[in-house]
């Protein structure tokens, strides 16, 4: 049975009943009710704009703890490549790495490292016979829950290639059994060091057929003041772990990075969530159909901005710009048969093991089927022709139309329509 478990909640403590949230959730998610936020979570995309919009912090994030990881176990660090950007003059990426091994993880596996080889993957698919163009980014977790929500239509153009994430996740696990035989499956597990709560929920759900590679998720906050502890910048890190991520992996932190990696000319980038909206709008109605491939991101300017980053997203991408400069960072080779022995990619077969398939099928629990959306729109629709259209929001709802919906599913009240209330009166 497929279970979503959602990151993001709402702390009924620190709740106000403000319409901050309200007015800034892009799926219209939120209502008011009782004088306190509720997250509806058949429409939640777990984007964090509810988090960046809450002034009182009564939007949260849950994640795994550091004093919740169990440092006995062969703990493997997987560093997004957003947390290099971290860091104020940062000059060698080996600092960040050395850092983690001196904070008690057994290994470090970079997820930028992964994301060259989800490249490398793409460029196979996009040249195959079974790719649908424009074919759209799967990296970006809010963007596959988004389509499948809202644009389902457009589910079939998803790369069905594992999150560079989850790729680095099931990538150390087999290189940590290949040279530490004498540790079971068990004995190992990997943390993934995540910038925003939308990875956090796709790694936390179970959906039917899917292995998840990534143990546990803690949050790049968490982290980084325990890391700038460990980070032993007056010293040579020459000698000790070379990172292993070139800068096709590490611009994966920001947009246009995995798009340009590709070498592709025909190809768009979009992010921050209302402009993916807008792009995916176009996209169902054909209107973008000369592209080839479609990279979007929800969080601006990438990854460098969730919500779960300590440093402005802006600030992290310049640093990473700095660090690919001054390290001399350059394009490193990929041997593909680090991740696949035999000839099958050379045909342009991808192995199935690096494929997502079911969790690109999965819909919530409780979804209300297409004709019986449709006929609820309809009689919505001519219900909020009677409202004031003002979308105050004072009626708990974002929006007039969205309250004539509440109205229609039975969630709301007419009544609950203040202006409505006064006009009659």
């Amino acid at each position: 049975m497929a279970v979503y478990t959602h990151s993001v909640y709402v702390d009924p403590e620190r709740c106000t009943g403000c319409t901050n949230c309200l007015r800034r959730c892009p799926v219209e998610a939120i209502r008011i009710r009782q004088e306190k936020a509720v997250i509806n979570a058949l429409k939640c995309i777990d984007c964090g704009e509810c988090i960046r919009a809450c002034k009182h912090n009564a939007k949260r994030a849950s994640y795994d703890k550091l004093s919740d990881l169990d440092f006995s176990k062969h703990l493997i660090a997987l560093p997004a490549p957003s947390l290099f950007g971290q860091f104020n003059h940062l000059d060698e990426a080996e600092y960040v790495i050395n850092g983690l091994l001196e904070m008690g993880f057994k290994e470090v596996y970079e997820v930028a490292r992964a994301a060259e080889y989800v490249t490398d993957l793409t460029r196979i698919y996009l040249n195959s016979p079974k790719a649908k163009k424009p074919a759209i980014s799967s990296a970006c977790p809010v963007i596959v829950r988004l389509i499948k929500l809202r644009f389902p239509t457009l589910c079939d153009q998803l790369v069905p290639i594992l999150p560079p994430y989850e790729l680095a996740g099931k990538l150390a696990r087999e290189r940590a059994l290949r040279e530490h035989p004498e540790l079971s499956p068990d004995d190992i597990k990997t943390v993934f060091i995540s910038p925003c709560p939308a990875k956090v929920s796709w790694a936390k759900s179970i959906m039917d057929g899917q292995t998840v590679h990534v143990d546990y998720v803690t949050s790049m906050n968490d982290v980084y003041m325990e890391l700038l502890k460990k980070m032993k910048r007056d010293e040579d890190c020459n000698g000790n772990v070379v990172s292993e991520a070139g800068i096709v992996g590490m611009s994966w932190a920001t947009t246009s990075g995995e798009a340009a990696s590709l070498m592709n000319e025909g190809y768009l980038a979009a992010d921050g969530i209302d402009n993916v909206i807008k792009v995916l709008d176009d996209l169902e109605s054909g209107t973008l159909s000369e592209i080839n491939f479609v990279e979007l991101n929800a969080c601006s300017p990438g990854c460098v901005g969730g919500v779960l980053a300590p440093t402005n997203g802006f600030i992290a991408r310049l640093r990473l710009q700095n660090l690919r400069k001054s390290s001399g960072m350059v394009v490193k080779p990929n041997d593909i048969a680090d991740i696949e022995k035999g000839d099958r990619l050379k045909g342009g077969v991808i192995p199935p093991e690096y494929i997502e398939s079911d969790a690109f099928t999965y819909m919530p629990e409780g979804a209300p089927n297409m004709l019986a959306m449709m006929l609820a729109m309809k009689k919505a629709d001519a219900l909020a022709e009677k409202l004031p259209k003002k979308d105050c929001g004072a009626c708990g709802s974002p929006t007039c139309k969205a309250f004539a919906l509440d109205v229609v599913n039975g969630d709301a009240q007419l009544s609950d329509c203040v202006l409505r209330s006064q006009m009659e009166g």
